[in-house]
């Protein structure tokens, strides 16, 4: 990707470069949102090359959430249940090109980036005090 001359490239770049663990988790969910969005317009359009390639590049983002899990932590069980759903929404969203199933996956997807959001604002409060 070439961000010579590009400046919303260089603020993206920048952006992903100074952010926190925690700020990068919550731009991954994000994108999958992103990405199943695109999707479900694709197939409206019936353009399932579009919904195709949109559904993969969120399947490898809930991927790559589930492989960074931490077994340590109890609630990394908890994750992977819920990314599992969300897999294998995608999958079947994809296969069948069924929009409820990239629904039910944004559906999930947005719980658990909200309640991320609602984490990362109880941890700045806290470092706060």
């Amino acid at each position: 990707m070439a961000i010579v001359g590009n400046p919303y490239a260089k603020y993206q770049n920048s952006k992903i470069l100074t952010a926190s663990p925690a700020e990068l988790t919550l731009m991954l969910y994000d994108g999958v949102i992103k990405f199943v969005n695109i999707a479900i317009g694709a197939i409206d359009e019936k353009n399932y090359e579009k919904a195709n390639n949109n559904i993969i590049k969120a399947e490898r983002i809930i991927d790559h959430l589930s492989a960074t899990l931490n077994d340590k932590y109890p609630v990394s069980k908890d994750f992977e249940n819920i990314y599992g759903c969300i897999m294998q929404a995608l999958i079947q969203g994809n296969i069948k090109k069924n929009k409820d199933e990239l629904e039910r996956a944004l559906e999930y997807t947005r719980m658990i980036r909200d309640t991320w959001k609602e984490v990362m604002k109880l941890a700045e409060k806290g470092s706060e005090a």
